[in-house]
């Protein structure tokens, strides 16, 4: 009986014009565009500087600075109120201003001030930009033996991510988000179209069990999104060169306990909705908090204390952290025990608790 089932749901979804193309184009839109627009890397930002001493020593420092890819030069104004003038239409983000007597007083070995103004309506790019200054500026100059330059040069190693690349970091969460939306809403607006249509009496009259009924709903949605992620897979290493530094097996075997966790929430939405639209808002609902509260765009660890706590009740961000740990840390399943083992808790809770709101009577 469950077989029948099962062909049941597979003929329902390929018949529909619209699903199957869906789950192929949505995977290849959010892959092929939102690594580049999800972009938090600070670069090419625009500098205006203010120069009151003019010397060789100010020249070299700002060619130095426009030299990178962090900043370009868009102006040079006569005092700070012309460059704040600048700041206020939008036209540069960070003010850096030389003093008088700058290049003199280098020469004599004192430290003079150096003023960097920037524009923090966006705090991340402020920060960032501002620290990115700061660096620079700390240099020694070509020739010049100041206190910078005594010191012993630091070793950096970035692990994990050696090139800083925000696509790396994104990539797995775009997988991420891409098993949320389809693998929760398509069971969410699976049961309850079928109520608005009147093709759910059908089962009901049938001696079908509520088991057997849930079960035949989840598995066909758990193989599309298992060719979902061999999509994503497939996407990351053609498009990005990213191919997981773990196991793929390790990786699936997650895929495949979460796919399950979001089909049980979304059954469950289904069952106690009455219509599409009551389903859909409720499904959008919990998904935007899911996310936002899963570490996938901003770390957990930067939370208040409080959405910690809230944090750990929360399927995705288990998902998130395996994901990330899996493709960029190579970490195995006995690595990942923790966030293994609370994806199996819900997605045990989930299914049964689609089983048990399923009625057959209305």
């Amino acid at each position: 009986m469950l077989l029948f089932l099962i062909e049941k749901e597979f003929k329902q979804f390929l018949r529909n014009s619209f699903l199957p193309r869906m789950v192929v184009m949505m995977p290849l839109m959010m892959m092929l565009v939102l690594p580049w627009a999800a972009n938090q890397e600070v670069r090419s930002l625009a500098l205006c500087v203010v120069d009151h001493d003019e010397s060789v020593s100010t020249h070299r420092l700002t060619e130095r600075i426009v030299a990178t890819d962090y900043f370009r030069l868009t102006c040079k104004a006569a005092d700070y109120n012309e460059a704040l003038q600048q700041v206020k239409r939008g036209e540069a983000d960070i003010v850096l201003e030389f003093p008088v007597h700058f290049e003199r007083d280098m020469q004599r070995g004192q430290h003079p001030v150096v003023y960097v103004a920037t524009n923090a309506v966006d705090g991340t790019k402020g920060t960032i930009g501002s620290a990115y200054l700061t660096q620079i500026l700390s240099l020694p100059l070509p020739g010049r033996q100041t206190a910078e330059a005594v010191l012993s040069p630091l070793s950096q190693q970035f692990r994990f991510n050696p090139h800083l690349d925000y696509k790396v970091f994104m990539v797995p969460a775009m997988m991420v988000m891409l098993l949320t939306l389809l693998a929760g809403y398509l069971p969410a607006l699976n049961i309850v179209t079928e109520k608005e249509r009147g093709t759910i009496e059908q089962m009901n009259v049938s001696p079908v069990g509520r088991l057997q009924f849930v079960m035949a709903k989840l598995l066909p949605f758990w193989a599309v999104g298992l060719f979902v992620m061999t999509l994503c897979l497939v996407l990351a290493a053609l498009v990005y060169g990213l191919v997981p530094q773990g196991s793929i097996a390790s990786i699936y075997v997650m895929a495949a306990v979460y796919i399950l966790v979001v089909s049980g929430m979304g059954l469950v939405i289904s069952n106690y909705s009455h219509t599409t639209q009551q389903a859909v808002l409720v499904m959008y609902f919990f998904t935007m908090i899911l996310l936002l509260m899963s570490g996938l765009l901003t770390p957990v660890r930067s939370m208040p204390e409080w959405a910690q706590y809230i944090s750990a009740a929360n399927p995705l961000r288990y998902f998130v952290e395996a994901m990330r740990a899996i493709f960029l840390k190579g970490s195995t399943l006995a690595d990942l025990n923790r966030q293994l083992t609370a994806l199996l808790g819900f997605a045990v809770l989930f299914s049964v608790w689609a089983v048990f709101t399923y009625r057959k009577v209305e």
